[in-house]
């Protein structure tokens, strides 16, 4: 593993730890315990594998675990399939190339700019790429400097954003969270991921909160309400989808409700 996705494993390792009780895993509470959740050798028990290994593994230490330990480790930690695959993804050899944004080919731009709904693609760092005319009378992407365009930076740290989504915004944001925790941890390390979560940190202290609980989450569609400051209050339901063209590309649509 590359040495901070090392790092982001053990940490997600520990999270989940600290989330289980004894007896959510069938194990008796024993004496009193000085921190939340279960200790390193209960984890090492439950999942078969010795507890110095356990140990590196969790302080992010030079180890590879096996598909089988990784298994093992999920069993253990009852985790979900989102949980299951983001520890898989972690555990990966190899190292990336550094992120560069991504391009939207000429033929999808032109399909968003086509869709009658609010439309926009974004890339693995939810930087927004493309828009269309129906996104842009709501988002308002092009008064926004490039590097703003962020789906992230707009919904954590701008407060004419946030106090549009009223008091559905922290359950939304707190979901976004988790779901770009999954795509970042697998980037660990990489300056652009670390300079946006850099700028989140310093503008969201909810951000800092939700990140250090190192929940992950899938991509999931859903509806959204939001207050428009000449349109009034809009209701959406959304969806993404992946292209074809590049997988890193997501297209995002708005429809009415």
């Amino acid at each position: 593993m590359a040495d901070q996705r090392r790092v982001e494993f053990g940490d997600f390792l520990r999270s989940r730890r600290e989330k289980l009780s004894p007896k959510s895993v069938g194990l008796p509470a024993g004496q009193r315990r000085r921190t939340a959740g279960l200790r390193r050798e209960e984890v090492a028990q439950l999942a078969g594998i010795g507890v110095d290994w356990y140990i590196r593994l969790e302080q992010g230490r030079t180890v590879s675990p096996s598909v089988t330990t990784v298994d093992a480790l999920a069993r253990a930690l009852r985790l979900s399939k989102t949980e299951h695959a983001h520890l898989k993804d972690l555990a990966r050899d190899g190292e990336r190339r550094p992120f560069t944004r991504e391009v939207v080919p000429p033929a999808i731009r032109r399909l968003v700019e086509s869709l009658p709904h609010p439309a926009y693609i974004t890339g693995r760092r939810w930087d927004v790429l493309a828009w269309n005319k129906a996104a842009e009378e709501i988002f308002a992407f092009g008064r926004l400097p490039e590097e703003d365009r962020n789906t992230l930076l707009l919904v954590l740290t701008n407060k004419k954003t946030r106090k549009s989504y009223g008091a559905g915004w922290a359950d939304m944001a707190k979901r976004m969270v988790a779901m770009f925790r999954a795509t970042h941890d697998v980037w660990a390390g990489d300056p652009a991921f670390a300079e946006l979560v850099t700028r989140l940190r310093a503008g969201s202290p909810e951000f800092v909160k939700w990140w250090d609980a190192h929940d992950v989450q899938g991509t999931l569609s859903g509806r959204k309400t939001f207050t428009h400051p000449t349109k009034g209050v809009l209701h959406f339901e959304h969806a993404s989808f992946q292209a074809n063209d590049d997988p890193a590309l997501k297209l995002v649509i708005y429809t009415p409700v």
